[in-house]
C-alpha cells in the first residue's frame, strides 16, 4: 500500500468484496489518495466491516482476521461499555489478524487492556490513518507480534505498559508521523525485538522503564528528525543490542540509568543531532559497546558516572562535534577514543579503567585526566601518535605518568619515547616544570632504549660496538645529570669525579714514578698534594706552585676536560631551573 500521501477520501458501497483467501464482506470501501497539491495519487479496495461484527466475533470468542479489511472507530472501551465490563478488565482476542487493514476513528483506534492469546498477532502493512492508536495495558500471549510496514497517520502511539510472551515484536520499516510514540513500562519477552528502519519523524519516543529481556534488540537504520529519545531506567538482558547508523536528529537522546546488561551494543554510525547525548549512570555487566564513525553534533555529551568495569567501550574514529564531552568518575575495563579529533574540552577523569586509549588523536582544547576531588584509576594511557594542539592536564605523581606508559604491552620503545616527548611539551606548555623534567628524562632514556635495540637488532659488529656509545650516554647525560635536569645531581657528580681524581694521583704517586712536583718550598704530604692538584686542575685554576710529573700529566688533562664538561653542566642545569 502506497505511504506517501497527504490524505485520502473513503467511499463505502454496498458491492460485495472478496479477499483473497475468499472471505466475503457485503461493503466494498474505496479509498483514494492523494498527494499534498490534492492530485490523486492512488487507490485501495477493502472490505468495509461492520464494527459491531468484530465485537460479536470477540464475545463470542472466535478468531479474529481482518486482514485486507477497512474498520471505522475500533474500541474496546466502546465494546467494554456494550458489554458492562470494567473498564480495565483484559477482553481475551483468540486469533487476532489484521494484515493490509485500513483503521480510522475521529479519536483513538483503541486496543488498550486486550488479552491476544497465544499466537502470531499480525498487523503487518496495516494503515492507521486518522486517530490516535492506542494498546496501553495489553496483554500478547506467546507468539510473534507484528507490526512491520504499519503507518500511523497521527503520530500520537501508546504501547505503555503492555507484557509479551515469548516470541518477537516486529515494528520493522513503519512509518510513524509526528507526536508521542509511548513505549514505557514494557515487558517483552525473550526474543528480537525490532524498529529497524523506522521513521519516527519527530516528537517524543519514550521507553522509560522498559525491560527487555535475552533476544536481540534492533533498532538500526532507524530514523528521528527530532524532539526527544528516552530509555532511562530501562533494562536490557542478555541480548544484542543494535543502534547501527540510527539517525536520532536533532533530538535529546537520554540512556540515563539504562542497565544495558551483558550483551553486545552497537552505535557504530549512528547519527546524533544537535541536542543533548546522555548516557549518565548507564551501567553494563559484560560485553562491549561500540561508538566507532558515529556523528555527534553541538550538543553537550554526558558519559558520566557510568558503571561498566568489564566493559570495553570504543569510540574510533568517532566525530564529537561541538559541545563539551565528559567521563567524569566512570569505570570502563578498556576506553578507546583513538583517531578522534578532540575539538572541545574533554573531561576523562575516570574513576578507573585498564585501559585509556587516546592514541592518533588530534587535541585542540582540553583533556582534563587530573585528580581533583576522586583517585583517577587508569592502568595504562596511551597516547601514542597524539597531535597536542591543546592541552592535556594531568600530574605526573597523581596520574603515575611513568607506569601508565611503561606498562604498555602493545607499543614499542619507541612509541613510549614519544609519548614521553608529548608529555614533556605538555608539561612545559602548562607550567608544571618539575613534571616536565620527570617527563624529559624518560623520553631520553627510552629514546636511547630504542637506539640500542634497533642497533642490537641489526647484529654483528653493530650490535657489540653500540654498548659503547650507549654506555658513555648513559653515565655522561644520565647518570651524573639526568639530562641536565638536576643541578643537585651535576653537583653530586662533581664532588665524587673530584675525590674519583684524587684517588687515583695517591695511587699512581705510591705505585708508580708518577708524581706531583712543588715548586715552592712547601712540603706536602702525598695525601694533601694529590687533593690540592686535582682541586686546581678540576676546577681549571692552575696556580703553578704543583705540576704533575710522568702518568699523573694523563690523568690531569683527563681531569681537566670533566672538570671543565662538568661544571658547564651545572650551568646549564642551573640557569634552566632559575630562568623557569
Amino acid at each position: 500500500m502506497i505511504t506517501g500521501y497527504s490524505s485520502y477520501r473513503v467511499e463505502t458501497k454496498t458491492i460485495k468484496f472478496t479477499a483473497d483467501d475468499g472471505r466475503t464482506c457485503p461493503k466494498t470501501a474505496i479509498l483514494t489518495f492523494f498527494d499534498s497539491k490534492g492530485k490523486e495519487i492512488d487507490s485501495e479496495l477493502f472490505g468495509a466491516v461492520d464494527v459491531n461484527s468484530v465485537y460479536d466475533l470477540i464475545k463470542e470468542g472466535k478468531e479474529v482476521n481482518l486482514d485486507n479489511f477497512f474498520v471505522s472507530d475500533f474500541s474496546l472501551s466502546a465494546y467494554r461499555r456494550r458489554n458492562n465490563i470494567e473498564k480495565k478488565e483484559l477482553v481475551p482476542i483468540k486469533g487476532f489478524s489484521a494484515k493490509n487493514a485500513f483503521f480510522e476513528s475521529k479519536v483513538c483506534n483503541d486496543f488498550s487492556h486486550a488479552l491476544f492469546q497465544d499466537g502470531e498477532v499480525s498487523f503487518d502493512g496495516t494503515h492507521f490513518g486518522k486517530g490516535k492508536v492506542v494498546f496501553a495495558a495489553s496483554s500478547f500471549g506467546k507468539g510473534n507480534v507484528i507490526f512491520s510496514n504499519t503507518y500511523f497517520g497521527d503520530g500520537n502511539i501508546e504501547f505503555a505498559g503492555c507484557t509479551f510472551g515469548e516470541g518477537d515484536f516486529l515494528f520493522k520499516n513503519a512509518i510513524v508521523r509526528n507526536g508521542i510514540k509511548d513505549f514505557q513500562d514494557i515487558q517483552f519477552g525473550n526474543g528480537e525485538v525490532s524498529f529497524a528502519n523506522t521513521e519516527f519523524n519527530s516528537g517524543e519516543l519514550l521507553f522509560i522503564n522498559t525491560r527487555f529481556n535475552s533476544g536481540r534488540f534492533n533498532f538500526k537504520i532507524t530514523r528521528i528528525t527530532g524532539g526527544k529519545v528516552d530509555f532511562h531506567y530501562s533494562v536490557f538482558g542478555d541480548c544484542e543490542i543494535m543502534f547501527e547508523r540510527t539517525e536520532f536528529g536533532n533530538s535529546r537522546v537520554d540512556f540515563r540509568t539504562v542497565d544495558f546488561g551483558s550483551g553486545r551494543i552497537n552505535f557504530n554510525r549512528s547519527v546524533f543531532g544537535d541536542g543533548e547525548v546522555n548516557f549518565e549512570g548507564a551501567s553494563s555487566k559484560a560485553g562491549k559497546i561500540q561508538f566507532k564513525k558515529a556523528e555527534m553534533g553541538s550538543g553537550p555529551k554526558n558519559f558520566n558516572l557510568m558503571e561498566m568495569e568489564d566493559t570495553e567501550i570504543s569510540f574510533e574514529k568517532t566525530d564529537f562535534g561541538n559541545g563539551d564531552v565528559t567521563f567524569y568518575e566512570s569505570k570502563f575495563n578498556i576506553i578507546s577514543l583513538k583517531s578522534c579529533h578532540l575539538n572541545h574540552y574533554f573531561d576523562l577523569r575516570l574513576a578507573k579503567a585498564q585501559l585509556l586509549d587516546i592514541s592518533d588523536t588530534i587535541v585542540r582544547d582540553i583533556v582534563d585526566l587530573e585528580p581533583y576531588d576522586f583517585p583517577v584509576d587508569i592502568k595504562i594511557l596511551d597516547l601514542s601518535g597524539m597531535r597536542l594542539i591543546g592541552k592535556v592536564y594531568i600530574d605526573w605523581k597523581l596520574n603515575r605518568c611513568k607506569e601508565l606508559i611503561i606498562q604498555q604491552d602493545a607499543t614499542t620503545l619507541r612509541q613510549k619515547a614519544e609519548q614521553f616527548r608529548i608529555l614533556k611539551e605538555n608539561f612545559s606548555g602548562t607550567g608544571k616544570y618539575a613534571d616536565e623534567d620527570e617527563a624529559y628524562i624518560m623520553f631520553k632514556r627510552y629514546e636511547a632504549k630504542s637506539w640500542l635495540t634497533e642497533q642490537k637488532e641489526k647484529g654483528g659488529l653493530k650490535k657489540v660496538l653500540s654498548y659503547i656509545p650507549h654506555g658513555f650516554k648513559w653515565l655522561v647525560f644520565d647518570a651524573m645529570g639526568s639530562y641536565a635536569t638536576n643541578p643537585a645531581r651535576v653537583l653530586l657528580s662533581m664532588a665524587a669525579g673530584y675525590l674519583t681524581f684524587s684517588v687515583i694521583y695517591i695511587l699512581i704517586i705510591t705505585f708508580s714514578k708518577a708524581d706531583i712536583v712543588s715548586a715552592t718550598p712547601d712540603h706536602l704530604s702525598v695525601v694533601a698534594r694529590s687533593f690540592y692538584h686535582s682541586a686546581i686542575t678540576f676546577f681549571t685554576i692552575g696556580y703553578g706552585d704543583h705540576y704533575p710529573h710522568g702518568a699523573a700529566r694523563i690523568v690531569s688533562s683527563i681531569e681537566g676536560f670533566m672538570g671543565v664538561f662538568l661544571m658547564s653542566y651545572f650551568t646549564v642545569a642551573f640557569v634552566r631551573k632559575v630562568l623557569r
